[in-house]
């Protein structure tokens, strides 16, 4: 700033600043140290509290603290302290003061001076503790004649903020601590409606579909369905028998989850057309009826039970199977959970992925079908050497061979190599053209093949294109911020602003970009209706209203009323924010940081967040 200039600026002294951001830590006093009997320029609330002051009357007085000495100060250490101001020393005493009320308090004072970077001081620091506890009662003229336990008993009563300090964290500070549970499950009451804060009456045996229970369930019910639908063509292509103890458990237990499922369905609420909460358990019912009810009681009916017993004809086992395909039409449900995550370009991403993977293993089942079907001739019970099935048994060293005694073919790859290889010729055709080691022969593979390279064309342009529009999205803010910082360059360059002017403009805007993000607020706020954005402004503004003091006996409808006429505006380092001289059309309160008062290039007084 240059001489002779008054005004309000924003501090550069980064030291300064870290001691007004721990102002409430500790009890200090900043003065200015280039001007007579050191004004106090700075309080913060931990020297108000302890001294009985407010701030406006310690402002400007003297850093000694003179104004708090009395008849019991001792003249040596006042002496002292007046001694280390002048030589711009750092010392410590143990110094008798009197609060406001004049009652006698001892302070440990800490003095240490503040250089620049000319190493000159241009700042005193003064911190204080309160020790009366640690020293000997004293005796002044309310007190005399009091006994020694009794002066001791009142410097205890004196001392209750230092025995506040000492003592550890009130266990209801930690008690209260919010769960994260509900905000996972996005049930938080900051993230809910209104009408899902305010639970409507419901009958007991009634479930809102939103309560944390009913969101969990939810989730697993989605689980099992993604798990249902990689294991219903599988099953159903390779006709497993789940011999398998295990597998047979697990299925039978999905079954009787899904089972468990229509059962809570019929006691759940759900959202009627006009966006009302309908928990009548006559409409609940009806409404299941005709929507979900028919498909999920056919996807939780047992059909690996009834396919693991040896003794069923093969053509019920056929049926049986058959109808598990009818547990994928689940997936419509998935479809309706997972909208509610398209906005985000990562849950995209990963559900175009997790549908082409899925896509991929229903075509590898089918071209599977289709070669075991055609492998064998059941009329002339002759193998077909054309099928993909027989010339990748050879080559990997497994051919079939017929069992005459049985007079049925046997031998082939196992399971697992068909399967692997199933799906590595869906995935080289869904992606390219394939590489001809796996290749369609016959006149119904060829045509399975046509259609999986038309399915796989639409997959790969809908799954790339949407790839490069959610990487756009996620670059637009970086992009539209570097055509911002070109702009002002160019601006800066053509009209040959100076070099010091120029990058004060490149900080600000740097600074204000990274703590806005590009977000244009009231943007953002226009969208809004009236009350919703009182509401968001008065929730902006909470700072200064809950620690400023001109608001404490504001009514909410006085919050709301200011909060829509505030505005932010952040001010960089070393700018200048009012001239001496200007006119004062605003009123401005300090949310963050701290501000300099200058006067003849001295700093007269700091104002922080609660000035």
């Amino acid at each position: 700033m240059p001489g002779g200039k008054r005004g309000l600026v924003a501090p550069q002294n980064t030291f300064l600043e870290n001691i007004v951001r721990r102002s409430s830590e500790s009890s200090f006093l900043l003065g200015n140290a280039q001007i007579v009997d050191w004004p106090v320029v700075y309080s913060n609330d931990g020297f108000c509290k302890l001294s009985g002051y407010h701030r406006a009357d310690v402002m400007q007085k003297s850093s000694t603290c003179s104004f708090m000495y009395g008849e019991l100060t001792d003249k040596k250490t006042i002496e002292k302290v007046r001694q280390t101001f002048d030589n711009y020393e750092s010392n410590c005493f143990e110094v008798l003061l009197y609060k406001k009320n004049r009652t006698p308090v001892w302070f440990y004072m800490q003095i240490a001076p503040i250089r620049n970077e000319h190493e000159k001081v241009v700042l005193f620091l003064c911190t204080f503790k309160d020790i009366t506890l640690f020293k000997q009662p004293i005796e002044d003229d309310s007190t005399k004649g009091w006994t020694k336990f009794a002066r001791l008993t009142r410097a205890l009563t004196n001392s209750r903020s230092v025995l506040q300090q000492l003592t550890p964290m009130n266990k209801t500070e930690v008690v209260h601590k919010h769960s994260r549970l509900a905000e996972v499950l996005q049930l938080g009451s900051d993230i809910l409606p209104q009408y899902k804060q305010e639970a409507p009456k419901t009958p007991p045996h009634i479930i809102l579909h939103y309560c944390a229970f009913k969101t969990t369930w939810d989730w697993v019910i989605l689980i099992l369905t993604f798990y249902t639908a990689i294991m219903v063509p599988y099953n159903v292509s390779f006709k497993t028998k789940q011999n398998n103890i295990a597998w047979l458990v697990l299925d039978s237990v999905v079954d009787v989850i899904f089972l468990v499922d229509i059962v809570l369905n019929f006691h759940t609420t759900f959202v009627g057309p006009g966006g009302e909460v309908i928990s009548d358990p006559k409409l609940i019912r009806m409404n299941y009826l005709k929507t979900w009810f028919v498909i999920d009681l056919l996807s939780c009916l047992p059909y690996d039970i009834i396919n693991a017993f040896e003794n069923v004809d093969e053509g019920i086992s056929s049926l049986f199977s058959s109808l598990k395909v009818v547990r994928l039409l689940r997936l419509g449900r998935v479809a309706r959970k997972l909208d509610h995550y398209l906005e985000y370009g990562a849950a995209v991403l990963v559900l175009l992925v997790c549908v082409f993977g899925l896509v991929a293993h229903w075509l590898a089942c089918i071209w599977y079908s289709i070669g075991d079907y055609e492998v064998i001739d059941e009329v002339t019970n002759t193998i077909q050497i054309d099928s993909w099935l027989y010339q990748l048994a050879l080559s990997i060293g497994t051919p079939y061979r017929y069992n005459t005694s049985a007079g049925i073919w046997e031998g082939g790859p196992s399971k697992d190599s068909l399967y692997v290889s199933s799906l590595y010729f869906t995935m080289t055709s869904l992606t390219t053209i394939g590489f001809g080691n796996i290749a369609p022969t016959t006149d119904v593979e060829k045509m399975f093949s046509v259609a999986m390279m038309m399915v796989g064309s639409l997959l790969y342009a809908t799954i790339f294109g949407n790839v490069t529009t959610i990487f756009q999205q996620m670059y637009a803010n970086t992009n539209r911020y570097h055509e911002m910082l070109n702009n002002v360059r160019d601006f800066l360059k053509l009209y040959q602003v100076p070099k010091g002017l120029s990058e004060r403009v490149m900080d600000y805007i740097v600074s204000t970009w990274s703590m806005s993000k590009g977000i244009d607020t009231e943007k953002v706020l226009s969208i809004c209706p009236k009350d919703m954005r009182a509401d968001i402004c008065v929730h902006l503004n909470r700072k200064v209203f809950n620690e400023h003091p001109a608001f404490r006996l504001a009514s909410d409808g006085c919050l709301r009323a200011l909060a829509v006429e505030f505005q932010t505006i952040h001010c960089a380092p070393g700018d200048l924010i009012y001239h001496a001289g200007e006119s004062v059309d605003a009123l401005c309160f300090v949310v963050s940081g701290s501000l300099e008062v200058i006067q003849d290039d001295e700093v007269v007084a700091i104002l922080d967040h609660l000035s």
